[in-house]
């Protein structure tokens, strides 16, 4: 059953705002925060109109099943995600029951730790550039789509305004430096390895994935969100194929609609289509009832 959109979980929770991205909200709950997920989606750096119904429980269900299914390789900042614990925090639990994480405080490490298991997207441009992505040297001769020998560690400088920037191994150990590049690059492969064969059981290919991290008290957590559609490059197994450009299991057809007009992406868009928010919604749905349910 689909259920109504929400656009900000604002009405819905008594605790102070801290942040409000493109998707997700922060409140201060004193000791840890709340993080509520809402059904806004954004493309080319605009939050469109309208949300998208079952988005975001679709995001937050999917990031505490793998917060679950991982936390023997990592530990995470996910501390509950049980509404009848926040008492009067909620005001609609109906409405916040699956939408929201109570986590812990960490200091973010300011690194996108980003993972290819397979050559697409930014890193097949890059290699056909340049034969390699963000420094790693790969064989000549690689097909568009082709799964790598192994998976391989690009991770992105965050920036708070704009874009994150690609970067480097090299780079990132003088921004953050050796041993937390090493510990974050390994954690980040045994993640995706781990996740990846989870998925192909199921049929499904996680192509390529990011990750956050932060520190608490000097211990790596896992942090922000975890093999959601918004965060990962999810294929069909069926879909598969060389040399084209794969339809990837999440909003695919916000971005096939909007590269269809003529939006100029300097102005705010004109609101979607109906047809396109419900096959956005069906996509949400179905990778969480591929892999979960």
């Amino acid at each position: 059953m689909v259920s109504k959109a929400i656009s900000s979980a604002e009405p819905y929770i008594k605790a102070p705002l801290l942040y409000k991205g493109k998707v997700r909200e922060l409140y201060d709950l004193g000791e840890h925060y709340l993080i509520a997920v809402t059904d806004r989606i954004s493309a080319f750096d605009w939050v469109l109109s309208p949300a998208v119904p079952d988005k975001g429980n679709v995001l937050n269900s999917l990031s505490k099943f793998w917060f679950e299914q991982t936390a023997h390789i990592q530990p995470n900042h996910m501390v509950h995600g049980d509404v009848d614990r926040l008492g009067g925090v909620v005001t609609d639990r109906e409405v916040m029951k699956d939408r929201f994480m109570v986590t812990k405080k960490a200091e973010r490490i300011d690194i996108e730790c980003v993972v290819r298991g397979y050559i697409t997207g930014g890193g097949w441009r890059q290699y056909e550039k340049t034969g390699q992505i963000n420094g790693h040297k790969l064989p000549d001769g690689l097909r568009k789509n082709e799964r790598l020998a192994q998976p391989i560690f690009t991770p992105a400088a965050k920036n708070d305004v704009g874009h994150d920037e690609d970067i480097s191994i090299e780079r990132m150990q003088q921004l953050v430096g050796l041993e937390l590049t090493s510990e974050l690059q390994a954690k980040s492969i045994m993640l995706y390895q781990f996740a990846h064969r989870f998925c192909e059981e199921r049929g499904i290919i996680l192509a390529d994935t990011k990750f956050e991290f932060g520190l608490i008290d000097g211990e790596i957590i896992l942090i922000d969100e975890i093999f959601t559609p918004d965060s990962s490059r999810f294929w069909a197994k069926e879909n598969f194929a060389y040399d084209v450009e794969i339809d990837s299991m999440d909003k695919e057809p916000v971005r096939t609609y909007l590269a269809g007009t003529d939006w100029d992406k300097n102005s705010e868009p004109d609101p979607l289509p109906a047809a396109v928010v419900d096959e956005t919604s069906r996509r949400y749905r179905s990778i969480l009832d591929r892999l979960v349910r």
